[in-house]
């Protein structure tokens, strides 16, 4: 339930604090003192899209403070919770909404004294309140607005039916999709295959292994420039140990010669005795370089044949190289990845036939869920009816029938296998004709309101009750003895709930629980609400008020009389 609204700064209202209770509310004022801010900051609280050009002439931003109570345990209270809100010391919970002037006005939500995305107070707002105005009037002519209600009327279990029902209808769009790109490729993926297939087999022939064409390089060029390597190394070994063992000339024999010479003398001197060390280690490097030298003699050999062998296999690496990849591994890892995308190609089939096999189960599931929807519609449509019309008759609209087809689509959909579409015989003997081509705007009004009494109050309706309920000129259209209908009917319904109704129309507002008037007051030249604007009326206030709405006289004998005539018809609202 909402409790009060705080506004600032919004459109004519520059200030203004409406305190709200449980029951029927109406606000009424003179056209143009602000009623419609009264909706627009409702809105906002109800994370509504913010206009910058609704603040106030000459304000830096507007502001919309409400309080409002939950219900222990709802999902709301839960949601407000995750959100990081905090709850009053008396239960309720603050939802606080600005937004700044001129094109780059920002707009910001606040819940519970924490910052909240304008999403949260959206979401908070499907449990708190149902808003209905002019707008669903209009839509209700639509076969979609129809077949919500109808499906809300069914109830939980319906919605949980068509939930299961949407999913496997989403799924199955999803697996014929993928059914269809598979069976439209399948020429390509046969050439893909075939091309993949012709390269594997040339890598398998050829069968490299990692590193092989780097190893055959180096083979190569050291087989081509086999004798050049061969005087290189022999020279480089008989300069070390020279051509005899015995040769004085070598270098080894110059180290061994060097170092003696300084041993010798070392016991003399420890600085001589270290450079003789340091020789003697440059001595030991050479002879092993002498020995390496040696064997590297003896391995190499000069094989015109192998040579012609490493080059044919160069040959044909390169040719794989210049096909799938610069070097040897990359090759290899060409045949891994294609390896594995030709188990994808030629598993093609089977995926054809698992996709087929799950789309037909889908679609037993989908049958069989739409049969099941469409006989809680047909039945839940016979009932809703029923209601309806019983309302409409006491909205003065005797002898009118609501009727409600449920008729089978060609094909499925989204929403099921059911085109819903709600007829009004509007008196005894006239055609059933669809709402959205033959209802004028007062029948419209007059249906909107029973529809929404029989979601909230019939019994079987399984649709989900708001804390709140807010009408905008829902009598629009509506006169005479049809509009006291309209206004006990709200009266009955705000037994249950809150309801908030903004009116033109004294009829209505007679039955109300508490009547607010907006007024319109100039400060400096300018049109402006301020909180004295906004009045809570009672006794002979609200005689006048009403009178006013009547005849546009407040002081006339006749209006006065005719609205404390009005309100005591009413029997509600002393």
């Amino acid at each position: 339930m909402i409790e009060e609204i705080r506004i600032d700064n919004l459109g004519v209202i520059g200030r203004a604090h409406l305190e709200l209770g449980p029951g029927l509310t109406v606000i009424t004022g003179e056209t143009g003192a602000g009623k419609t801010m009264v909706l627009t900051a409702l809105g906002l609280l109800l994370g509504g899209k913010a206009d910058s050009a609704t603040v106030r002439t000459g304000a830096s931003s507007a502001a919309v403070e409400g309080r409002v109570t939950l219900e222990a345990g709802s999902a709301g209270l839960s949601r407000a919770a995750e959100a990081g809100a905090e709850l009053d010391d008396d239960g309720s919970l603050v939802l606080l909404r600005t937004v700044g002037a001129g094109a780059a006005g920002r707009s910001r939500a606040f819940l519970g004294g924490r910052s909240v995305p304008q999403t949260v107070l959206a979401e908070l707002a499907d449990e708190l309140v149902t808003v209905h105005g002019q707008a669903d009037q209009a839509r209700l002519r639509s076969p979609a607005h129809q077949r919500e209600a109808l499906d809300a009327f069914v109830g939980t279990d319906h919605r949980d039916v068509l939930d299961r029902y949407r999913a496997a209808w989403t799924e199955r769009a999803r697996v014929e999709l993928e059914l269809a790109e598979l069976v439209d490729r399948a020429r390509d993926r046969l050439r893909e295959a075939e091309l993949l297939r012709l390269g594997l087999a040339e890598v398998e022939r050829v069968d490299p292994q990692a590193g092989e064409d780097v190893a055959l390089a180096e083979e190569v060029e050291r087989l081509a420039h086999a004798e050049d390597l061969r005087a290189a190394a022999s020279g480089a070994h008989t300069a070390l140990v020279g051509g005899d063992v015995d040769d004085a000339a070598s270098a080894v024999a110059t180290i061994d010669q060097a170092r003696r010479l300084l041993e010798h003398e070392g016991a003399h001197d420890p600085a001589l005795a270290a450079l003789a060390t340091r020789i003697a280690e440059a001595g030991y490097l050479l002879a092993d370089v002498a020995t390496d030298l040696a064997g590297y003699l003896e391995d190499l050999q000069a094989d015109p044949l192998r040579l012609d062998a490493a080059q044919r296999r160069r040959a044909d690496l390169g040719a794989l190289t210049r096909t799938y990849g610069s070097t040897v591994d990359e090759v290899l890892a060409w045949a891994d990845t294609a390896g594995r995308r030709l188990l994808d190609l030629d598993g093609g089939d089977q995926r054809i036939d698992a996709l087929r096999a799950r789309l037909a189960t889908l679609d037993a599931e989908a049958t069989t869920l739409a049969a099941g929807i469409s006989g809680a519609r047909r039945s839940g449509a016979t009932t809703l009816a029923a209601v309806v019309t019983t309302e409409l008759t006491g909205l003065a609209m005797g002898g009118a029938e609501l009727q409600i087809a449920v008729e089978p689509l060609e094909e499925r959909g989204p929403h099921g296998a059911d085109r819903i579409e709600m007829l009004l015989v509007p008196h005894a003997g006239a055609p059933a004709r669809p709402l959205g081509k033959g209802a004028s705007g007062g029948e419209l009004s007059r249906v909107m309101l029973a529809i929404e009494v029989a979601l909230a109050t019939a019994p079987g309706s399984g649709a989900t009750t708001p804390g709140t309920f807010v009408f905008d000129e829902v009598d629009a259209g509506v006169g005479g003895r049809a509009a006291i209908e309209v206004g006990r009917r709200l009266a009955e319904l705000a037994q249950g709930t809150q309801v908030l109704v903004v009116t033109h129309l004294a009829q209505v507002a007679a039955f109300a629980d508490r009547h607010l008037v907006v007024t319109k007051s100039t400060a400096d030249g300018v049109d402006v609400v301020t909180e004295s604007d906004v009045r809570f009326v009672t006794n002979e206030d609200r005689v006048r008020e009403l009178a006013r709405m009547l005849s546009g006289q407040e002081d006339s004998d006749a209006a006065r009389t005719h609205a404390a005539e009005l309100l005591e018809l009413s029997s509600v609202g002393r």
